[in-house]
């Protein structure tokens, strides 16, 4: 399993946007973060500067965003996506994009059931429920 540590984000997605602006050539996973950081435009001072972004914390007390978690988890829903894992999101969050009419904010409310079922993971101790979090993007998508 790929473990990659802060750090390792951080310059990830700085470095992609370093990219972004060259226009670089990029590998397929670099591709798809320079799409959803230009979904972000309010968080490209927070990839510009890669020796301020391994320093700054972010806190939720203080109403602070953490735009490389938040790039990460859209990533994340990407490629469960993609591969269809757990079974059924695919379908889950095609369906929410549909009734959004938009794949940027169907994303956002999958974000939120995903935070919720790994948090209730962690307080659990035990591994992520997958039909719980699929269950959470269909009723998102069932309601208006």
């Amino acid at each position: 399993m790929f473990s990659p540590s802060q750090e390792d984000v951080r310059r990830f997605f700085c470095a992609v946007y370093e990219k972004s602006l060259r226009k670089a050539p990029m590998e397929a996973i670099e591709t798809l973060a320079s799409q959803w950081i230009a979904e972000h435009p309010e968080y490209h001072a927070d990839f510009s500067n890669v020796d301020a972004a391994l320093r700054q914390v972010y806190s939720n007390a203080q109403g602070q965003s953490n735009p490389f978690l938040h790039l990460s988890m859209h990533l994340s829903i990407s490629e469960q996506c993609s591969i269809d894992q757990p079974r059924g999101i695919r379908q889950a969050v095609e369906l929410l994009t549909h009734r959004r009419n938009s794949l940027h904010k169907a994303h956002h409310e999958t974000m939120e059931c995903l935070g919720k079922m790994l948090e209730e993971s962690q307080k659990a101790r035990r591994p992520p429920d997958g039909d719980a979090y699929i269950a959470c993007v269909q009723r998102h998508a069932t309601r208006d």
